[in-house]
Parts: structure tokens; C-alpha cells; sequence
């Protein structure tokens, strides 16, 4: 299993991506697609016109956004460049196919892609990629969006990616005993902010859950101001990495 950070920001920061996650396993799996992502994606040497699952934590457009890019460029791959591609499965919580089917059916060129699509909203029960397991579970973000943190298992080795969310127990159990858990860390512990993880937190979290490996990622500017990887370790005793665009883990 590998992970690359496409995007370790959010929507305003000067200097990150927002979030996107690339996971390789026997597929190549993105977890979230927001803006500046793509052109990461493209510096990998991966070939984008192969990807063929998206996951998506939640809707806010620091997640999402940079898909509609992705997905117009396929469109115009697959029909005036001779490319050919597999087709393109996209999976969220409650609410993605009503929204994606609004995209479909507004943005011109994306109502008749020539390629297959597939819509789908996860519920608690896990399923398979591949020979990839996914464990989605519910966690709480904000009130009036729906968003879920995805577990990843393939051969022995499993991480976890919390998207966007708050403290709370299903996190806690979704990232029980993973050998790597991606953590919202939006904001320092001195500094923290409404509904996201702060550092101190985060190394709550990875304690709690005994997580072999914890990275820090999803920093608005103010985190990068503190020492949030100290701050994370004041509570948590492993290994710590603070996230970067393009880093790359292998477990």
C-alpha cells in the first residue's frame, strides 16, 4: 500500500493544495479531489485517464472541487483525443448522486460521457475494490453536510483518512490499532478552531486508537504558524509526520 499527499492545505492556503489523497493498492484510489489537486496528480507519473474510483469524505468545495476539472478533461480525452478509458466509479455519503447527477446534467459535455459512470452513497458495511477493503463510517463535521472517514485494507496493511470532522468515539473506532491514520489537523491546540480536529487532538486520536503512524494534514495558514507536530506528540507517543504536497508513504 502507498499513499501520496496530492494536497495537504485547504482552500486559502497560500502554498498547499487542498485535500487529495492518491492511495495505490492493486487500484489507484483517490480519496477527496479538491482544488490544485489535479496538476499534483499529473506530477506523480501516474496515468490519470486510468484512475477509476473516487471516494469522497464530504462536499465542501476544498474536497471537490478540482473533479469537475478532472472529469471535463477525461470527457474531452475519451472523445477528441482517441483515448480510451475504463469507466469511472465515484462513491460518497448521503447526497452524492443527487449532486453529481445536478453536475451531470448542467455542465456541458458531462451528460453523455463516453465512458461508463457510476454513482454511489455508502452506508456503515464495507466493500471491496479490487482486492481493496473499504470500511466507510460516519463522522461528524458539521451539521447540515454529510461526511464519512474511509479505512483502507489490502494485504495485512490498513490507514485511515478522517476527511474533515470533529472529535468523536466513530473516529476513534475507525482508526482503531490502523497502521496509518491521515488526521484533519486544520488548527494548532493553542489556536483552535469550529468543527475540525486541532493538533492536540489529533494526537488524541492516534493514542486513543493505538495508530501505528499519525499524519498531520488539511492545515489552514494558522497551523503552519506553531509547532503542530509537537503539539500532536504531547499526547501521542508514535510516530508523527507532519503532510506535504507530493509526500510519499509506503507501508
Amino acid at each position: 500500500m502507498q499513499l501520496t499527499i496530492l494536497g495537504s492545505g485547504t482552500n486559502v492556503h497560500p502554498t498547499r493544495a487542498a485535500a487529495g489523497y492518491l492511495v495505490c493498492t492493486d487500484q489507484q484510489i483517490l480519496l477527496d479531489f479538491g482544488p490544485r489537486t489535479l496538476m499534483n496528480l499529473i506530477k506523480t507519473g501516474v496515468n490519470r485517464h486510468q484512475v477509476t474510483h473516487i471516494l469522497f469524505s464530504h462536499f465542501h468545495a476544498d474536497h471537490f472541487s478540482d473533479f469537475i476539472t478532472f472529469f471535463f478533461d477525461a470527457v474531452i480525452y475519451a472523445k477528441h483525443e482517441g483515448g480510451r478509458r475504463p469507466g469511472m466509479t465515484v462513491i460518497g455519503p448521503r447526497g452524492t448522486i443527487r449532486l453529481l447527477q445536478t453536475i451531470m446534467g448542467a455542465f456541458p459535455s458531462f451528460s453523455r460521457p463516453p465512458f461508463k459512470v457510476t454513482l454511489k452513497e455508502v452506508s456503515v458495511k464495507a466493500f471491496m475494490i479490487g482486492d481493496t477493503r473499504v470500511v466507510p463510517k460516519p463522522l461528524v463535521h458539521v451539521p447540515d453536510l454529510s461526511s464519512v472517514g474511509y479505512r483502507i485494507e489490502y494485504q495485512g496493511k490498513s490507514m485511515v483518512y478522517s476527511g474533515d470532522t470533529q472529535y468523536c468515539d466513530s473516529l476513534v473506532r475507525l482508526c482503531g490499532n490502523t497502521d496509518l491514520a491521515v488526521l484533519d489537523c486544520s488548527f494548532p491546540a493553542n489556536k483552535p478552531g469550529p468543527v475540525h480536529l486541532h493538533a492536540g487532538q489529533c494526537g488524541q486520536v492516534a493514542q486513543e486508537a493505538g495508530v501505528g503512524q499519525l499524519i498531520l494534514s488539511h492545515f489552514y495558514p494558522i497551523a503552519d504558524r506553531y509547532d503542530v507536530k509537537a503539539q500532536a506528540g504531547e499526547r501521542y507517543g508514535g510516530k508523527i509526520r507532519k503532510g506535504r504536497d507530493l509526500l510519499t508513504i509506503r507501508l
